[in-house]
Formats: C-alpha cells, sequence, structure tokens
C-alpha cells in the first residue's frame, strides 16, 4: 500500500469518526425566486449551520452578505430600529427536528423564519412560523406578522475582529449548541439556546 494511500484511509477514518449532527430530509434548506437569482450567481450566498439542542438535530439557512466597503449595521441599508431579514434573499430560516428555545421563544419540532431588529447595544429577535415569503422586509406584512411566535431582546457586544461576511454560528459548535452568533461588522449578536 503506497504512503499516499495509506495516509488518505487514515484521514478519511479521522473524519468519519467527528461527530455530526444527524440532519433528517426535511431540515434541508428551503430556495426561492431561483429561476430569477440562481445560487450560483448571488452576490449573498445561500449558507447554513448544523447543530444540535439536547440531542435534537437543528440547522439555520441563511444569506451571507458581505461590507464591500459599506456601513451596513446601523447604515442605510441595515438600519438601527428597523427589521432585516436576518441575512439577504430569502428570509433566514431554522428547521428543528425537536423542541427548540431560542432567546426563550419555545418552539416544537418545525421550520421557522428569523427576523431582527438591530440596534446598536441591543436587538430584538422574531421568530415566525411563515417561511413562504421572500425575504425583502416589504414582504413582512401584517399576514405575516400575524404568525410571529415571539419576540425577545439580546444584547450586541463588539466583535473581536472585523467581519466581512455575515455570519451565523452555533457555540458550541456541532452538538449542543447553547447559542447562535451572529456577527458581521464589528457586533457579535449572542441568541441564546435552550430544549
Amino acid at each position: 500500500m503506497s504512503i499516499v494511500l495509506a495516509f488518505r484511509l487514515a484521514l478519511s477514518a479521522a473524519l468519519a469518526a467527528v461527530p455530526r449532527p444527524h440532519l433528517p430530509a426535511d431540515l434541508a434548506c428551503i430556495t426561492m425566486n431561483t429561476k430569477n437569482l440562481p445560487l450560483a450567481t448571488r452576490q449573498s450566498p445561500l449558507d447554513s449551520v448544523s447543530f444540535t439542542v439536547g440531542g435534537k438535530a437543528a440547522k439555520v439557512c441563511y444569506g451571507r452578505p458581505s461590507l464591500r466597503g459599506r456601513k451596513m449595521l446601523g447604515g442605510e441599508a441595515v438600519p438601527y430600529g428597523k427589521l432585516w431579514r436576518t441575512g439577504a434573499n430569502e428570509p433566514t430560516m431554522i428547521h428543528t427536528s425537536g423542541p427548540l428555545a431560542i432567546a426563550g421563544i419555545k418552539l416544537p419540532a418545525g421550520s421557522y423564519s428569523l427576523y431582527t431588529v438591530p440596534g446598536p447595544s441591543e436587538w430584538v429577535i422574531i421568530v415566525n412560523r411563515s417561511i413562504t415569503q421572500w425575504g425583502e422586509e416589504s414582504n413582512y406584512t401584517d399576514k405575516v406578522k400575524a404568525q410571529e411566535v415571539g419576540r425577545a431582546n439580546v444584547k450586541a457586544e463588539s466583535a473581536a475582529a472585523p467581519v466581512e461576511k455575515f455570519t451565523i454560528r452555533a457555540e458550541p459548535p456541532g452538538s449542543d449548541a447553547t447559542a447562535l452568533l451572529l456577527e458581521w461588522q464589528t457586533t457579535r449578536v449572542r441568541i441564546p439556546l435552550s430544549q
């Protein structure tokens, strides 16, 4: 057996041993408007983060806008005190295979949209049952608003270093996450997760 083949086999075995949350097929990211806005050509690519809470799989799907030299949070594109889709394109969506509490908002298994109202020191987290509307804030109609599960306030803090691309990550990564971190520009928002 060659050294290269032995290395590849050892690497494959090591990667297979890394725990990853098992995601049911119904936790796949939902995309919209792909005929007019194909995924491959979007300036804000679709991304996702998978994790578990209390042994149940969850996934957040979102568009990742970039700063590209612009002030976004607190600027014209994402002004403080105004509703934001928390990403780009489709609304940010959370899919969970079991009960989950996001910032204290209790959710049964299912799919939800996540909106926020950014502020310099505090953000409003909004969880909504509606996942069929395009993400633009003008599509957050009274009919969509009526499907809100709840709202909660969380603190904003300074990021250790500037973040070019909007990022959502689980903390700790992978299994038994206790928070979702939203990071962009020079801001970090920690959203508590629990069962």
